[in-house]
């Protein structure tokens, strides 16, 4: 009976293959039920990035720390490398004068001894130009002037022999001339005369070829033609010895006006060497001289720049803004006076890299802070070139204060100048209108 009703037992909890099926199917549809409600509950991709778009907000400003800065930055004004051992005699400016270009600012203690070093380098180059003049000089100025005199008289007389020769020579050959023409015409006349009584003989000589004249007549004719004809040859003759005798007369004065020339040429080229021997002046002592002067000169030069490093004086037109060095101190290694040009203010802002590319140039600008009366106002000048780690840091703890930015300058308005002119590396936030 036990056996039996155990039997009876394990029929009844034993489940058969149907009610299995029914179980899987029905654990089956559970859990897809439940995977479909999850992914309903999931949105789509189209409407997750239509609402991202809708919730995403559209960045219109920039906004950063920054300081105010006059144009062109402050300049610590310093005495020059070589007089840094000095001590400042006199300051001659305060904080807030305004000051121009080439002011003096501050005198060096070292002023007196570079004023007489100047002076001393001024009589050196004196002494050198007179040296450099008498080297010039040479001998004795009655010695120069007498053989100068020499020199004038020798001049002289050559001009007046060669003056007296050309006038021989210009008689000789008008006196030439008169003879050549003279005879000349008388050879003319001879010829005239000639041609008659060739045309009378000729005239004759048929008169008595016809019987109509006498021989004795006739032969006259002949002589008249032969004595012409003679005298004719001795007029040519006498023109030609006239040429010879006129051609050789000139020739010898031209060569008498030469040795003139000649000679006198070599006593005055003789006197003019005598002239620069008494004078004694040699080129290399000349140049000696003028490297004296040119040194001296140098020197001269060179103290005066050191005299001018005595006096500090201000690059640029500016305020002072601080004075680190006053009368009686030696120069301060920070300077001795801080200087800088107000009319101008500008604003260098620290913009983190990752927002820099949305600056440009022409973007206004408001930059406020508690320590100013009201809000500042200008555009940006111009953007940095350099990245580099964040100068100004914000008071809040949770900020990262090794920041990577690049600085952009903000040129503020004029009335914006005036407001920070005393304001000076004050830290202000700015906020850029993209």
């Amino acid at each position: 009976m036990v056996n039996d009703a155990g039997s009876r037992s394990f029929l009844v909890f034993k489940p058969n293959s149907r009610q299995i099926m029914m179980a899987v199917a029905a654990t089956t549809v559970v859990i897809g039920g439940i995977q479909g409600y999850r992914f309903l509950q999931l949105p789509s991709p189209a409407s997750e990035a239509v609402t991202t778009s809708l919730v995403k907000p559209q960045i219109k400003t920039v906004t950063a720390l920054g300081r105010i800065e006059p144009q062109g930055e402050v300049i610590k004004l310093s005495a020059p490398a070589s007089s840094q051992s000095s001590r400042v005699e006199k300051l001659l400016v305060k904080e807030g004068d305004k000051v121009k270009a080439g002011q003096v600012i501050a005198i060096l203690d070292n002023r007196d001894r570079l004023q007489a070093a100047w002076q001393e380098s001024q009589e050196a180059v004196n002494l050198a130009q007179v040296n450099l003049e008498k080297v010039k000089a040479g001998a004795k100025i009655g010695e120069i002037q007498a053989q100068t005199a020499e020199i004038a008289r020798v001049k002289a007389q050559t001009l007046g022999e060669e003056g007296q020769q050309r006038e021989a020579v210009a008689r000789l050959e008008a006196q030439w001339e008169g003879e050549k023409t003279a005879q000349q015409a008388a050879i003319r006349k001879l010829e005239a005369e000639l041609k008659n009584a060739q045309i009378e003989f000729q005239r004759y000589q048929q008169l008595y070829q016809e019987g109509a004249t006498s021989k004795s007549l006739f032969d006259s004719k002949q002589l008249s033609v032969d004595t012409i004809t003679q005298q004719l040859q001795e007029a040519n003759a006498t023109l030609k010895r006239i040429d010879r005798t006129g051609s050789k007369q000139v020739e010898e004065a031209k060569t008498v006006l030469a040795r003139i020339n000649a000679t006198g040429s070599k006593q005055i080229k003789s006197a003019q060497a005598t002239l620069n021997q008494i004078a004694e002046v040699r080129p290399v002592d000349v140049a000696a001289a003028q490297g004296e002067v040119k040194r001296a000169l140098a020197a001269a030069k060179q103290a005066k720049a050191n005299l001018d490093q005595a006096y500090v004086r201000s690059p640029q037109d500016g305020i002072v803004f601080d004075i680190h060095t006053r009368s009686g101190e030696m120069v301060s290694s920070d300077g001795i006076v801080e200087i800088g040009q107000t009319n101008q203010m500008y604003v260098v802002v620290e913009v983190y890299q990752s927002d820099i590319s949305k600056i440009k140039p022409g973007q206004t600008v408001k930059i406020s802070s508690n320590s100013l009366p009201s809000d500042l106002h200008g555009k940006v000048d111009w953007v940095g070139w350099k990245i580099q780690r964040q100068n100004i840091i914000n008071s809040d703890p949770s900020e990262n204060i090794d920041s990577r930015v690049v600085e952009v300058h903000v040129g503020l308005d004029k009335a914006s100048s005036e407001k920070a002119a005393k304001f000076t590396n004050l830290q202000v936030k700015a906020v850029i209108q993209l």
